[in-house]
């Protein structure tokens, strides 16, 4: 059973849900970045520190401070005994993937699975429509699909060369697309 992954997939594609309850599930460390940087804030750790002076200034933060945090959460769990992980957000572009693969290196804690969540932009659209934020209109919506596709079909190409990718039907209900992601990691 595959215990390392890692999940790509549009906006309102359900990777956030899935990854969830996969790692819930699968007693999986559940790295989404946005939670990470928020749970070492609210830690006060140094490195939770530092996210919290540049979210402060309006900044991103960077890729840097980004798989320090993750480097920290992935050393924190081999402490204890764990091992499976599933990175949900991150890396976002091809210099971040292969940071976090030279990280990972150092770790011995390679990527055994890429899992794609794939759905028809109508589909994504329909979805992040529905969730009725103020910052969702079609306009800015089909703009972040843009900006996505952009940014994330070099780490698809990056994932398929590393013959780690694999795609899933991100449609129909949760249970029928956690079956699809369950049958590629068994």
């Amino acid at each position: 059973m595959k215990q390392r992954l890692l999940f790509l997939g549009p906006p309102g594609a359900g990777k956030g849900t899935q990854a969830e309850q996969l790692a819930k599930g699968r007693q999986l460390l559940h790295l989404s970045t946005g939670d990470l940087l928020r749970a070492e804030v609210k830690a006060g750790s140094a490195l939770g520190q530092q996210a919290e002076a540049v979210m402060a200034r309006g900044e991103l933060v960077s890729d840097a401070l980004v798989l320090a945090i993750v480097r920290s959460r992935l050393e924190r769990q081999a402490e204890e005994g764990g091992s499976g992980w599933l990175l949900d957000g991150f890396p976002r572009n091809l210099a971040q993937a292969e940071a976090l693969e030279r990280l990972l290196a150092e770790l011995g804690q390679q990527i055994e699975i890429v899992v794609l969540l794939e759905l028809d932009d109508s589909v994504l659209l329909q979805r992040l429509l529905s969730r009725g934020r103020a910052d969702d209109n079609e306009a800015v919506i089909r703009h972040r699909l843009e900006v996505y596709r952009e940014q994330t079909a070099p780490l698809i190409r990056y994932y398929q060369e590393k013959g780690l990718l694999e795609g899933v039907d991100a449609s129909g209900p949760v249970e029928a697309i956690a079956a699809r992601i369950t049958a590629l990691l068994d």
